[in-house]
């Protein structure tokens, strides 16, 4: 079981990186680059994908197609000039939750995780949208928006591959790790 995880996670990740003519858009590297140098993003999007495992069913997709299709959102209201207050602190603040919700084993409704998820993503895809210094824009996006992708479904990988009854420890475990981390960086920000 586990090797078939880690054999399906790779096939994705390489699928997606071989495409080919993908990397000749130094836009498209940006956008791709963007979310996984930034440890908030890729704790929200892991921890997104952790929690749709723990929620199940059809959280599985839909927790991760709100994701993207809210991000987007919030990259177009900031490429159109909307200002939105405190985006940072939201970021930040969004890694103690969707954390706190894998860690405590939360299993919302799937219309509530995905008000809750799209409140975060329109947030994240802001600042996307903010920082976006790509020459062009649609490569960036479609580079921004995979990377989301991707790291969604690490997160849905390595809920999947935990083992039988220490699944659950371990989607917590994953979970508590990634609020702890959130908290330090709210206190390292101030």
């Amino acid at each position: 079981m586990r090797l078939n995880c880690t054999l399906f996670t790779t096939a994705l990740i390489l699928a997606v990186l071989n495409q080919t003519g993908m990397w000749q858009s130094y836009s498209f590297v940006l956008g791709i680059v963007h979310p996984l140098l930034g440890i908030d993003h890729v704790l929200v999007m892991i921890a997104v994908g952790l929690w749709a495992v723990l929620v199940g069913g059809r959280a599985l997709w839909v927790f991760p197609l709100t994701f993207l299709t809210t991000m987007l959102a919030g990259f177009a209201a900031a490429s159109f000039g909307l200002d939105v207050p405190f985006v940072e602190p939201v970021i930040l603040s969004s890694i103690v939750a969707v954390g706190l919700l894998v860690a405590l084993a939360v299993k919302a409704p799937i219309w509530l995780g995905s008000v809750i998820i799209a409140l975060i993503a329109f947030f994240h895809g802001h600042v996307h949208g903010t920082e976006a210094a790509a020459v062009s824009l649609a490569s960036y996006v479609i580079g921004f928006t995979l990377a989301t992708a991707i790291l969604h479904a690490v997160g849905i990988a390595l809920g999947m591959c935990a083992v039988g009854s220490l699944r659950q420890v371990a989607l917590r475990a994953m979970g508590g790790l990634s609020a702890l981390i959130g908290l330090a960086l709210m206190v390292i920000s101030r």
